[in-house]
């Protein structure tokens, strides 16, 4: 069968299609939100000294990185209804992607935070800042600049992720591309459609990360001018000679 660009530009502006496109960034974006939300707290409970508040993070990271999203999707829909806990398509589609992302992103902030000097936090601490204060004012500004870029390679692999939700016929783009390739069997221009969209999608956002990686590279203060004047000597310069 050979390749229909008629095809091809009617699927890739269909409403059909948009739709999916429409359901794969809020999806993204929702789960993205819940999931950081989520690894924020996880990240601060396995840096607590609690024994058990570590090892109740240490557990929840252990389980959702160490097994597939497709198998966490499958167990959320389909067999915690037999536990009495039934939910929707959508509901189970957010839940499993955000819990998913939770456990790599309380990775990511846990070791961003760690990246930051020791001695900045006894510094703050000898100023006599409470822990809030130091964490605000002195801990994370310096690693959000380490947990961006992650940050933002985590919801680049999101926008891409969501296709798995298809499995539980969750009306996303790549589950419509699928119905539209069983429909007038139009496989090729059907899912090279899905390919253009995802593409355009994570391009977008990619320069959007960009932007905000050189928003938090710059200075947190006014930079002093370096630049020698005439007859003004630097700092360190030796006095002239009279």
């Amino acid at each position: 069968m050979s390749f229909s660009w008629d095809h091809f530009f009617r699927y890739l502006f269909s409403d059909y299609m948009l739709n999916g496109v429409w359901t794969t960034l809020w999806l993204s974006c929702v789960a993205m939100f819940i999931g950081c939300a989520l690894g924020v707290v996880v990240a601060f409970m396995k840096m607590s000294r609690f024994w058990l508040v570590r090892r109740i993070a240490i557990t929840f990271i252990w389980i959702w990185r160490g097994t597939p999203l497709l198998v966490q999707m499958v167990i959320i829909y389909a067999v915690l209804p037999h536990a009495g806990l039934k939910l929707g398509v959508i509901e189970s589609a957010i839940l499993a992607l955000a819990l998913h992302e939770a456990a790599y992103f309380a990775e990511i902030v846990r070791s961003g935070i760690l990246s930051v000097s020791k001695g900045q936090a006894d510094a703050s601490l000898a100023l006599g800042m409470t822990w809030p204060q130091r964490m605000r004012y002195v801990i994370l500004p310096q690693a959000t600049r380490i947990i961006i870029p992650p940050l933002g390679n985590q919801f680049t692999l999101m926008i891409k992720t969501t296709s798995i939700a298809s499995v539980i016929s969750m009306e996303e783009l790549f589950r419509r591309t699928q119905q539209l390739a069983q429909i007038e069997f139009r496989v090729l221009e059907a899912y090279l459609c899905a390919a253009c969209w995802y593409l355009l999608m994570t391009t977008v956002w990619g320069e959007m990360q960009k932007r905000i990686e050189r928003h938090y590279d710059r200075p947190f203060g006014p930079v002093a001018d370096t630049k020698k004047t005439p007859g003004t000597p630097l700092s360190g310069d030796a006095p002239a000679q009279v």
